[in-house]
């Protein structure tokens, strides 16, 4: 039986013979013994599921030794865009609401959630947690377990290759708890860094296209049901996913077409009802859903993100140099205030070494040419269209629905292919041949005749220490790059008084402006709005629905909005114009309330800009003062009843930056708006 390339499977020798090779006892001590002899294979995942799992934790120290339902990364950036994804499904499934559409954001149009970053295959299983103890435990949670089921499902890959259960642990822990995986971890993009059903669809595919030891139809089904879940992930990474399985089928093909074509159009045959079992199986699950996304209310239409390409690729230096995030606007706009991780494709030196070594070595090993080929293809698929003048990629972004793949994306692939490449070589080194007594330390035939003279011995740990030394090498530039900058940095989510405070009773039909609008990429809005259970709508949103282009003809408004959200003070925020712009938005939406909560003390992206100016801004726009209660500037009732102040945005910033006001109560800003304005009339 061969495995993936036509390599021996874990159940077959590869070199030499031996005892035993999976750990698993003899036969006649199979009924008795500790749990862990009878057992061996509920063991090796048992132990190796807890080490993930405690070292996951250690990764969140911070979370699970401080408040894990009131503390995660941030309430801001992309996690609280991700708090919101989380509290959405358990908020839908308890008052009977669509799971795929929501008017809680961007009101009055809403949200199409499977044309978004939903990640509905995390949040609907974790409901349960979402009711009983809030988004931002569940989200916790999530981050938490995803590296664990990364490795996991790497480990359940692995050990079809190889026979040390260790080396398929430190290949589960090189594709769960890569550079790739943090990084994206600590911005809370669950949709990239949730990669289980990576491994688990090349089980799958091993079993339908080269071993066939699986019946074809279940097999194909499993595939299928895979698919669907992932798609529930993130449809992007679905895509990744797809387009490496094309490369790696194609790989498989000419080997076959060179090697075997007999063999290959037997294995072709045997495939085909499997092929169409998973067919079947992914169009009954997500015919309608993919419609949805592409077709149903709200869907988005053109490119998602239109800067993609531009942003979007690696760099071969960052394989081997340990160059971090420069924490550039966009970095901390993302919501993580931590130290910067190295970059997502960061392997180092002692990682390439080892796998172009054991390639060298272990040339006839066709599981390390299959997967080294696999990790260079979608390595080079992963470079930036912009920083080379041409790279793999150049082929497909100009085709609709592959123009918003991040083709950094397809590191999640090369890294697998690592990982299985890394536990096949320490598995060869664990078992290779010289360690045979027999044939490394056979001594000269005539030793045997000189009296008192013994062979020499390899030590028992010998071939344990020469295997761990290679993963070591492997790995410790990983290691020595995220040791410094973990456990992650985590922060309380900030929720202003004002917003608790009103979800006790909630208004039903409550539309909500919020200063800063998430769409500035100041999303603090969004976890204040999951935090206190969805209980009003707002307008405006994070996500690709934020970006001008889509805001129809409240775009003026949108960027005046946003502007005044990140205290930028010198755009027109206060012409007639802008002014006229913004009430005419606020008609639009449908607004019954406007909210300016104070933040004092916290960084740009919690708080957004100078909310003395925020609401100064919006006493010019209602041309009437707010009530201030529970430390926030709030409009309600009537918004509109009365005209605008014009009062220009210079003399807003003079109310706010007048020394005796810092002293005065919260009404004071609004006062000198007011004032001003009559000043303005009567001269």
């Amino acid at each position: 039986m061969t495995g993936v390339g036509g390599a021996p499977t874990a159940t077959t020798t590869v070199e030499a013979p031996r005892p035993d090779p999976d750990g698993r006892a003899p036969a006649a001590a199979a009924s008795s013994g500790p749990w862990v002899a009878r057992h061996p294979a509920a063991a090796a995942y048992l132990l190796s599921g807890t080490a993930y799992l405690v070292l996951a934790v250690v990764l969140w120290w911070h979370v699970w030794t401080s408040h894990p339902s009131a503390t995660t990364i941030c309430g801001c950036g992309d996690p609280a865009l991700f708090l919101w994804f989380i509290e959405w499904p358990a908020y839908a499934i308890a008052h009977g609401h669509s799971l795929f559409f929501s008017r809680a954001m961007f009101h009055p149009t809403g949200i199409n959630l499977l044309a978004n970053t939903s990640v509905l295959a995390i949040g609907v299983p974790l409901a349960p947690v979402t009711w009983l103890f809030g988004p931002v435990a569940s989200l916790n949670v999530a981050l938490t377990l995803v590296p664990v089921f990364n490795a996991l499902a790497a480990f359940w890959l692995l050990r079809r290759w190889v026979r040390w259960a260790p080396a398929a642990f430190l290949g589960g822990l090189l594709f769960g708890f890569s550079p790739f995986v943090l990084g994206n971890l600590s911005y809370a993009h669950l949709m990239v860094a949730a990669l289980a059903v990576f491994p688990l669809a090349v089980g799958c595919l091993d079993e339908l296209l080269v071993r066939q030891r699986w019946r074809p139809v279940a097999t194909g089904a499993a595939l299928g049901l895979l698919v669907a879940v992932e798609f529930f992930v993130s449809t992007e990474m679905l895509v990744v996913l797809a387009i490496s399985v094309v490369v790696g089928v194609l790989v498989l093909a000419a080997y076959g077409w060179v090697v075997d074509r007999a063999q290959l159009a037997t294995r072709a045959r045997r495939a085909g009802p499997g092929i169409v079992a998973g067919g079947t199986v992914s169009l009954v699950l997500l015919g309608y859903p993919a419609w949805y996304a592409l077709a149903g209310p709200a869907h988005l239409s053109g490119p998602v993100w239109p800067t993609i390409p531009k942003i979007g690729g690696n760099v071969l230096q960052s394989l081997v140099h340990s160059s971090v995030d420069a924490r550039s606007i966009f970095a901390i706009l993302g919501g993580y205030l931590g130290p910067a991780l190295p970059l997502s494709n960061f392997v180092g030196w002692g990682m390439v070494a080892v796998l172009a070594a054991g390639v060298v070595i272990w040339r006839r090993d066709r599981r390390l040419w299959f997967f080294g080929v696999m990790a260079v293809a979608t390595t080079l698929l992963a470079l930036s269209v912009t920083k080379y003048r041409w790279s793999p990629w150049h082929l497909f972004y100009r085709i609709p629905l592959l123009y918003d793949v991040v083709q950094q994306h397809f590191t999640a692939v090369a890294l697998l292919a690592a990982s299985v490449m890394l536990a096949v070589i320490v598995d060869r080194v664990r078992w290779s041949p010289l360690w045979d007594r027999r044939r490394l330390w056979r001594a000269d035939p005539a030793d045997d005749r000189a009296p008192g003279r013994r062979r020499r011995r390899v030590p028992a740990a010998a071939p344990v220490l020469a295997a761990l030394v290679v993963a070591s090498v492997a790995l410790g530039p990983i290691v020595a790059v995220l040791a410094p900058v973990l456990p992650f940095t985590v922060h309380p989510v900030m929720v202003p008084e004002w917003y608790p405070a009103n979800s006790r009773a909630p208004h039903p039909g409550q539309v909500l402006l919020s200063s800063p609008a998430p769409s500035s990429g100041v999303q603090s809005a969004l976890a204040w709005q999951a935090v206190t259970g969805m209980a009003f709508s707002q307008v405006s949103g994070g996500g690709p629905e934020s970006t001008p282009s889509r805001t129809g003809r409240e775009r003026a408004a949108l960027a005046v909005l946003d502007d005044v959200g990140v205290g930028d003070q010198s755009a027109p925020v206060a012409t007639p114009g802008a002014l006229a712009a913004v009430r005419q938005a606020l008609a639009a939406w449908g607004v019954t309330t406007v909210v300016v909560p104070t933040l004092s003390g916290q960084p740009l992206v919690v708080a957004g800009g100078d909310s003395r100016f925020a609401a100064g801004f919006m006493t010019d726009v209602l041309g009437r003062r707010p009530v201030y209660t529970h430390h926030a500037w709030v409009w309600s009732g009537r918004l509109l009843a009365g005209a605008a102040l014009d009062v220009p945005a210079s003399a807003i910033a003079a109310c706010t930056s007048r020394a005796e006001l810092r002293h005065r109560g919260p009404g004071a800003v609004p006062a000198c708006v007011e004032k001003t304005a009559t000043g303005l009339r009567s001269g």
